[in-house]
């Protein structure tokens, strides 16, 4: 369970750090008792404040509003109707040419081994074996 642990020392050493900043002190975690270790104390030595920088003669410009979501308007029932018919055509399209290509494919496949059966390849002489 030292991943417990080095938890609760993470949660007291982050507690520590939001002390030294606020400069008060904040309600304490319920922690285990004899299980957290004693926060660590941190120095903070030096904060960086980073700010928009303006010209003088400008007002600050307004947040750009958000364009709304654009909704395609509804379709007809005979759109829609069409629209499907037309994918489902399309579909049977495909699904024909690759029929028609596993069919050619086998009858190739098919017309290699007859030809192989029927005129084997001549066989090498018995006395050389290749190496």
């Amino acid at each position: 369970m030292k991943w417990i642990r080095e938890r609760d020392a993470l949660i007291a050493q982050t507690l520590a750090f939001v002390q030294s900043v606020t400069g008060r002190k904040e309600e304490q975690l319920p922690t285990e008792p004899a299980a957290a270790p004693p926060p660590l104390a941190v120095e903070v030595t030096s904060v960086v404040v980073i700010e928009e920088v303006r010209e003088a003669d400008q007002p600050p410009q307004a947040a750009p509003t958000p364009q709304p979501f654009q909704v395609a308007p509804p379709r007809g029932s005979g759109d829609f109707r069409s629209e499907v018919q037309a994918r489902v055509a399309n579909f049977r399209k495909h699904q024909e040419r690759f029929e028609r290509e596993r069919e050619e494919f086998c009858q190739s496949t098919l017309a290699k081994v007859r030809d192989a059966i029927h005129n084997p390849p001549p066989r090498p002489p018995a006395g050389s074996s290749g190496h």
